[in-house]
């Protein structure tokens, strides 16, 4: 078994996932040892979108964002494990399942949340570990994560045109749909 210690910057981790701004939730990973554990980072910045409303006297993270942390740091053990098969653009890493979820201190701007995940089992596709999530080494939540990876085809250049057409309609300056000048 390999226990060779791997770290992740911003650059590889959004090679390995397709989330992006403001979703993606993990900034660095600390340590992974394929097929066991990885421990990773999330900053919490007062800047996160979801602190206007959540709460805006007494900004808190939301618990289910905790949850995606989380589960964004197991998709990237798995996807680790074998980059060369892994294409960001067409692998998609749903959850199936949660158990046990705890909260059990909040989350706030300025903390560092870290990401811990233990691979636990695959068995018929799902992926399943144990994850825990802390900061200043106190327990702020845990869960049970069920996980699966779905292979969806690349866009033709044909399929991904209309769409883009309809985007940049879509996006036009008020006042500029059906003008010419």
């Amino acid at each position: 078994m390999d226990t060779k210690k791997i770290n992740l910057d911003i650059h590889k981790i959004m090679t390995l996932l397709p989330h992006r701004y403001p979703i993606l939730l993990v900034d660095r990973v600390l340590d992974l040892v394929p097929h066991k554990s990885i421990k990773a980072l999330k900053n919490v910045s007062i800047n996160e979108p979801y602190f206007v409303g959540h709460f805006p006297t007494r900004p808190v993270m939301p618990g289910v964002l905790i949850l995606e942390a989380l589960a964004q740091a197991a998709a990237l053990l798995t996807f680790a494990e074998d980059a060369e098969a892994h294409d960001p653009a067409t692998t998609l890493y749903y959850f199936v399942g949660i158990d046990g979820a705890r909260f059990k201190r909040p989350v706030e701007p300025g903390d560092q949340l870290i990401l811990d995940v233990e691979f636990e089992r695959l068995r018929g596709g799902i992926y399943k570990f144990g994850a825990r999530a802390s900061v200043d080494g106190k327990l702020a939540a845990e869960a049970q994560l069920m996980c699966t990876v779905k292979h969806a085809e690349k866009p033709t250049i044909a399929e991904a045109l209309p769409l883009a057409a309809t985007q940049t309609a879509d996006h036009q300056p008020a006042g500029t749909h059906g003008t010419t000048s």
